[in-house]
């Protein structure tokens, strides 16, 4: 009887661990480790931003797309930069930086713009090409995704608070 009841629990050990193996989330890529060379004049690393999500947003002054997106992106900032929700928008190598400096100020974008002179960025992240390219990354510093094109703000904004403190588990 001992060895029948050592037997289901060695099975029922062994069925567990193959559930959870199966069932876990995949392990996330992680983000690239790159300079950020801000509008400011400032920089900052990346990794600098581990423990709270970040979305990294390339944009262009020429992107009808982006430009359309930025009031969504500004509220994002505006309802989530207080509970850690970081907000980087990362203007293109080809865009002069006095034409995104103008860009910024007419507009008044709130969250840090980033100018990505030398496309290094970019190519970190499988070689930006498209605007607007949006990369969401998780408090731990993994790529959640990474999407082309006009955004659903409301299930981005799902996937961002389920990354602050007090959401959902992500």
């Amino acid at each position: 009887m001992r060895k029948e009841w050592l037997a289901g629990l060695v099975a029922l050990a062994i069925v567990g661990l193959v559930g959870y193996v199966w069932l876990a989330p995949p392990a996330r890529e992680p983000a690239p480790a790159v300079e950020l060379p801000m509008l400011d004049g400032g920089r900052a690393e990346l990794a600098a931003y581990r423990g709270e999500p970040v979305m990294l947003v390339f944009w262009a002054t020429n992107c009808p797309t982006c430009i359309d997106e930025m009031p969504d992106i500004v509220a994002l900032h505006e309802d989530l930069a207080a509970d850690g929700l970081n907000i980087l928008g990362v203007a293109m190598a080809y865009d002069p930086p006095e034409r995104v400096r103008a860009l910024v100020e007419r507009r008044g974008l709130p969250y840090d713009i980033v100018l990505d002179e030398e496309g290094a960025i970019a190519n970190a992240f499988d070689e930006v090409r498209l605007t607007p390219t949006t990369v969401l990354i998780d408090p731990e510093g993994g790529i959640v995704w990474q999407r082309i094109g006009h955004l659903d703000f409301p299930a981005v904004r799902d996937d961002i608070r389920a990354m602050l403190p007090g959401g959902p588990a992500a």
